[in-house]
């Protein structure tokens, strides 16, 4: 019988209800969360029939049923969660984007490393059951190296100071929001870690990125383009171009279909996976990989995410005010 694994909750907000929603493990359990505040702790411990709610951070970690931390507080802040629950012997499952820098990332997943301890980004397309299908369907059936890797994501906001998408000092904007999804889908794809070879972005009023094109080259000349709006809508739509034909993803951080275009223009329709379980899919991968039954190659693709993201910050030289 396989030991029970036991999940804590920090930062309770829209994405950790949706968590408990679709968490359905038949060797683990949602044990504690924790919040700032113990009247919200306690309120979302009772809705969800979870037995410990914890006010405290420190506290939540000294508890030793706990095994594995999901973070689900504002990505800013991300960081000061992971460390503590590494250094308190805990597996870590961090929201995207997982910190604000490579080097953030470094430090975490050194520690990590050191503790022999699992570290993951809940980036749910890396868990998906129909890409690792188009991988298979590309060599299967012969496509030829990769050449080009398109993505496109374009969500219109409303411009409010206020609202975290364009606050600064809360890390607004597109790229640490939507781009770490469509930087995901290239990496997923690209056979080495990528480099940009161009990029140029537009800001909003109130100073955070609003849109961005990022331009990408690997060591084995596979190209990608990236583009990013917070003020138009464009599709979730990724386009992956081999020698002998194409896939057409749309919808791509849950997606479970895809269309296949040969060279002489048959299409195709590949299936796999449900996206209604794309957050499950990524709880049930990190069961396994403290488990010791699933290697952690996810992780090596949000570094490399992480190092465009910095490096294109870098080129804009953007900088947020708790950066300075």
């Amino acid at each position: 019988m396989s030991k029970t694994t036991r999940w804590a909750i920090v930062g309770l907000g829209n994405i950790a209800h949706s968590f408990v929603k679709y968490f359905d493990q038949p060797d683990g359990e949602i044990y504690a969360v924790c919040s700032r505040s113990q009247a919200k702790a306690t309120a979302f411990a009772t809705e969800h029939a979870i037995p410990k709610a914890y006010d405290n951070l420190d506290n939540l970690l000294a508890d030793p049923l706990v095994d594995v931390v999901y973070v689900a507080t504002p990505h800013n802040y991300h960081i000061d969660t992971i460390i503590p629950a590494l250094e308190a012997g805990k597996h870590v499952l961090s929201e995207k984007a997982i910190t604000m820098t490579s080097t953030d990332l470094t430090k975490a997943t050194d520690l990590a490393a050191k503790k022999h301890l699992i570290l993951a980004e809940a980036m749910t397309l890396y868990h998906m059951p129909l890409y690792q299908k188009l991988h298979d369907f590309a060599r299967e059936h012969d496509l030829g190296p990769l050449k080009m890797v398109q993505a496109s994501f374009g969500s219109y906001k409303e411009l409010d100071p206020t609202n975290r998408f364009f606050n600064p000092a809360l890390a607004g904007g597109a790229l640490l929001d939507i781009g770490v999804y469509a930087l995901a889908f290239v990496r997923e794809f690209l056979t080495a870690t990528p480099y940009i070879t161009g990029t140029t972005m537009h800001r909003a009023s109130t100073g955070v990125d609003e849109s961005e094109t990022i331009s990408l080259r690997t060591a084995a000349n596979e190209l990608a383009t990236v583009a990013l709006t917070f003020r138009a809508k464009m599709p979730k739509q990724g386009i992956v171009a081999y020698e002998k034909g194409y896939f057409t993803i749309n919808a791509y951080p849950r997606a479970a279909e895809a269309l296949f275009t040969d060279s002489t223009g048959q299409t195709s329709v590949i299936q796999a996976g449900d996206s209604k379980q794309a957050m499950n899919y990524e709880i049930a991968d990190m069961q396994q990989m403290i488990a010791g039954n699933l290697a952690n190659t996810s992780l090596i693709k949000t570094a490399d995410v992480m190092a465009v993201m910095t490096a294109a910050r870098n080129q804009w030289d953007y900088r947020y005010p708790f950066e300075q």
